[in-house]
């Protein structure tokens, strides 16, 4: 073979070989842009919708060395979230479940991660989905709760003095914090500075629609902006799912969008003299209207709305 004929013949080898690479590398990208996608999380507070069953709860799901969330089954469907911090000499636990046996299988999931005893209970929020099983934690353990929680739940346990107390949990520092009604008289935010945590409770439903029976509409979007202008990487939820640190707090001002969406949709209505039965009725809650337990806190959220337009909160 003369040399012109064979670099002819190696030219479109390698042009071969080329087109080959070009294919199997364009294929492999492919692939990984489609796995990619199919790895994009659902963001709702349906488990079904989110690919889960209800055999893979409850969960812990650990945030650092020393903190986890825990993610249980309220009986709407959605989870209810404890966030439990781990100190050198003992537990803290920020809300529990809503019956005795839910928070015992709490206790229970938190004895599989470290032998240390639960010493402190941190009340997020007072209501039974999260207090109803306070019974079978342990008799001695400190309650940290605000006037307006500790009178709602009838505890014997003295109430905050101040808007902020400060747990040393065995070497991790804790703030609880008061940052003004929301949706409750007394929810409490959970912070850790060190490791730019904010457990939210019930100020925080990830893509549940906002469930105000005993609310306070417009300053529950306050407290949130408090808690959006804080040190704070990854925000964890009363209910709904724990997301990563960006998602976590996308999230949060999809929340609060969502809570401004229905005050001024309800504002509207009111102006237009509807009755809260019929502004249920009429009521355009756009996107929201696809959030988890939408048909059923709609009408609810009317008529506490109302109440606050007229003067009538207590």
């Amino acid at each position: 073979m003369g040399l012109k004929a064979f670099s002819r013949s190696a030219l479109s080898v390698s042009s071969a070989a080329l087109a080959i690479w070009a294919f199997s590398a364009s294929s492999i990208f492919a692939l990984r842009a489609t796995a990619d996608e199919s790895a994009v999380q659902v963001r709702t507070a349906d488990p079904i919708k989110r690919g889960l069953s209800r055999a893979e709860f409850p969960r812990t799901v650990k945030i650092t060395d020393s903190v986890y969330g825990y993610e249980d089954f309220h009986s709407a469907g959605m989870t209810t979230v404890t966030l439990f911090v781990i100190g050198t000499d003992g537990v803290l636990i920020a809300d529990g479940q809503g019956s005795p046996a839910a928070t015992q299988k709490l206790l229970d999931a938190i004895a599989k991660v470290t032998p240390k005893p639960v010493k402190w209970y941190v009340v997020g929020s007072d209501h039974g989905d999260h207090t109803a099983g306070n019974s079978v934690l342990p008799k001695d353990i400190t309650y940290v709760v605000t006037k307006a929680s500790k009178a709602q739940m009838k505890l014997d346990a003295p109430a905050m003095t101040s808007d902020t107390e400060t747990i040393n949990v065995g070497g991790i520092e804790v703030q609880a914090i008061y940052a003004g009604r929301a949706h409750t008289g007394g929810d409490l935010l959970v912070y850790l500075p060190k490791q730019k945590i904010l457990f939210m409770s019930e100020v925080y439903l990830n893509r549940v629609f906002p469930a105000m029976r005993s609310t306070y509409p417009t300053e529950w979007v306050t407290v949130i902006d408090r808690a959006l202008k804080m040190d704070v990487d990854r925000f964890i939820p009363g209910h709904g799912f724990i997301e990563e640190a960006k998602v976590s707090r996308e999230e949060l001002v999809e929340y609060q969008k969502a809570l401004r969406a229905v005050i001024t949709e309800v504002n509207r209505l009111h102006k237009l003299g509807l009755s809260a039965d019929e502004a249920a009725k009429q009521a355009n809650w756009g996107p929201y209207k696809e959030w988890f337990l939408a048909e059923q806190q709609g009408p609810i959220a009317v008529r506490k709305v109302y109440e606050e337009i007229e003067g009538k909160l207590k």
